[in-house]
């Protein structure tokens, strides 16, 4: 299968791209060449400055050959969306999308930007999103800050708009690694809150099931939660890692009733996803990791 990643030498995507190649797909990544990562020799890279956030441009030779599957790891918002659907119709199978679980209307509950009743249980598919956009805008962001352009609604509305290309998404969770989130400050800075869920998933885990969708031809269409099968409380979590000395997030405005943990059933029952790696074996050896 030829598979075009739009961006994949960093963190997530590097993953991704080690994956499929291990899985001998023929891998193209459109990336600026800031970083090339530590990816197969197979790999080809195609580097444009135009390859920044928001992606805007994509160049003739991104279609030679032709990606059986597109792998969008970038989108921010409406516009780039449009311009990568705009540039692959008619040249690609499917595309895959990367988004995120702030989407759902539980997340601005807990951020605080929309107001309500909790939402309870586990948050499937087909929870409602929110209806207040552009989470992470603040009046004293500079107009070129890309938080102003950030909104995974926006990209899933362009993800599904069109039948001729059908769109995958997948809205990830706090994803953690060695490369990024290594220090787990989204699980210690919170031990004062020990009721809390916030669903994770390793880098490995994630990059996994993101291949998985891609090269299954089920997923067309689909929309999958991705993470660990249960999402512990903050304690919970605690109480398998060893001491340390992150700082306690001191951020005030946020819901602590409001839980933010997916049900990832449907992508573990519908493709067979497993997780490549034991998410508590994975952030506890995270863990000790950052300590050594």
């Amino acid at each position: 299968m030829n598979v075009l990643l739009i961006g994949g030498t960093r963190f997530i995507g590097k993953h991704v791209a080690q994956l499929l190649a291990l899985g001998e797909h023929a891998v193209m990544v459109y990336h600026r060449g800031q970083h090339e990562g530590d990816l197969p020799a197979s790999v080809r890279h195609v580097h444009r400055a135009e390859a920044g956030i928001p992606i805007l441009y994509f160049p003739p030779e991104l279609l030679t050959p032709q990606p059986d599957v597109v792998i969008h790891m970038m989108a921010m918002g409406d516009a780039d969306a449009q311009a990568a659907h705009t540039f692959f119709r008619g040249h690609t199978g499917r595309m895959v999308w990367v988004s995120s679980g702030d989407v759902y209307r539980a997340y601005g509950r807990f951020s605080g930007i929309e107001p309500g009743p909790l939402e309870l249980g586990l948050l499937r598919e087909d929870s409602p999103l929110r209806s207040v956009l552009y989470p992470y805008r603040t009046s004293g962001q500079p107009p070129d800050d890309l938080l102003n352009l950030y909104e995974k609604i926006l990209v899933e509305r362009v993800a599904h708009s069109d039948p001729a290309l059908p769109g995958t998404i997948l809205r990830l969770p706090k994803v953690y690694g060695l490369e990024e989130n290594a220090d787990l400050a989204t699980v210690y800075g919170f031990r004062n809150h020990p009721e809390w869920r916030w669903t994770h998933g390793y880098v490995r885990n994630v990059a996994a099931a993101i291949v998985l969708a891609a090269t299954h031809p089920a997923a067309s269409g689909c929309i999958y939660n991705v993470g660990e099968r249960d999402t512990p409380t903050i304690a919970e979590r605690l109480a398998e890692l060893p001491d340390s000395e992150t700082r306690v997030s001191e951020k005030s405005n946020f819901n602590f009733a409001q839980n933010v943990a997916y049900d990832t059933t449907r992508i573990r029952d519908g493709l067979g996803y497993q997780d490549v790696v034991p998410e508590k074996d994975a952030m506890k050896a995270t863990a000790l990791a950052r300590e050594e």
